[in-house]
């Protein structure tokens, strides 16, 4: 028990202080989940919008996928990455592998596709509220992707921070293409991993309150969010 409190009381210090590993450690792991998660915004809000809208043969096969994708192992996904980018792979001459660059590429498969879901929801019942109004000015589905897009945006920022929550949150992936290397490819889940194993407590817990704190902030934000949406939604149904 005495070991478990000095090790509590040693994490508290490195975060009062700035421990450097811990802070570069922090700082890794947000720059790699805040990429991957702008990639995936860029491919999985559009194509998100487009199922909500468009009509096409093998839609409804298409939503299965991608809602069944959203559960997707990410030891699986870290897999498939890893013998993309190994030297024997597709990809291998490109020499992204245990980089953070093989991280992010893990971490977008993993998030695009809860955008992409989450994003069809958004946009299809925008679109069944809006439908009329844009046809008959003339917008075709095609074109009223932007603009419903936009209009979403409030109610979209949740679905982002879920993205960027399970996106940091990751460590099976990422352990498998980043490799865990010491100053280049640790992050807060595999350092917090690692640590533990050699019994070096004070830094994983350090790193473990971190990713709490962050997931509570996340969660937090989502919440007003969704709450200052609803309110809007409520006060133009008044105003109508």
């Amino acid at each position: 028990m005495g070991e478990i409190l000095t090790a509590v009381a040693r994490a508290f210090e490195m975060l009062v202080r700035l421990d450097p590993e811990l802070v570069e450690i922090v700082l890794l792991s947000l720059r790699v989940s805040l990429t991957a998660v702008a990639i995936a915004a860029a491919i999985g809000l559009p194509l998100g919008a487009a199922l909500a809208v468009l009509r096409f043969p093998g839609r409804r096969v298409l939503i299965v996928l991608v809602n069944a994708l959203m559960g997707l192992p990410p030891v699986v996904v870290g897999l498939a990455v890893y013998l993309a980018l190994s030297r024997s792979g597709p990809l291998g001459v490109l020499g992204l592998l245990f980089t953070p660059t093989a991280m992010i590429v893990a971490q977008c498969i993993l998030v695009t596709p809860i955008l992409v879901a989450l994003t069809r929801q958004v946009v299809e019942d925008l679109w069944l509220e809006y439908e009329e109004q844009l046809r008959s000015f003339g917008v075709t589905p095609r074109r009223a992707i932007p603009t419903l897009l936009r209009d979403g945006r409030r109610s979209l920022v949740p679905a982002l921070l879920a993205g960027l929550g399970r996106a940091i949150a990751e460590v099976g992936a990422v352990m498998i293409v980043g490799g865990n290397i010491d100053h280049v490819t640790r992050v807060m889940t595999t350092a917090i991993a690692l640590e533990t194993s050699k019994g070096d407590l004070a830094l994983a817990l350090g790193l473990g309150i971190v990713l709490l704190l962050l997931n509570v902030v996340l969660n937090a934000t989502a919440e007003l969010l969704k709450e200052w949406a609803d309110r809007d939604s409520a006060r133009a149904g008044e105003a109508a």
